[in-house]
């Protein structure tokens, strides 16, 4: 079984775990409608990915957002 030489000070710890943090994510504005977006994926608002339409965005009606909220 190991056996610690010498205690680890407070300091030399928490030096260490300084690079255990989250970091942000790569954003961009999206080329077609300006809304932000993950790098390298289909923006949410438009369903536009490197200038040309992939997918086609559900849209939802100002009733259904109230519902959800209330939810």
């Amino acid at each position: 079984m190991i056996v610690q030489q010498r205690r680890n000070s407070k300091t030399r710890g928490r030096k260490r775990r300084t690079h255990y943090k989250l970091e942000m994510p790569g954003m961009t504005v999206c080329s077609n409608c300006g809304e932000l977006k993950l790098n390298h994926r289909v923006c949410g608002e438009c369903g536009y990915y490197d200038g040309k339409q992939v997918i086609t965005p559900v849209v939802k009606d100002e009733e259904d957002k109230k519902e959800e909220k209330k939810k």
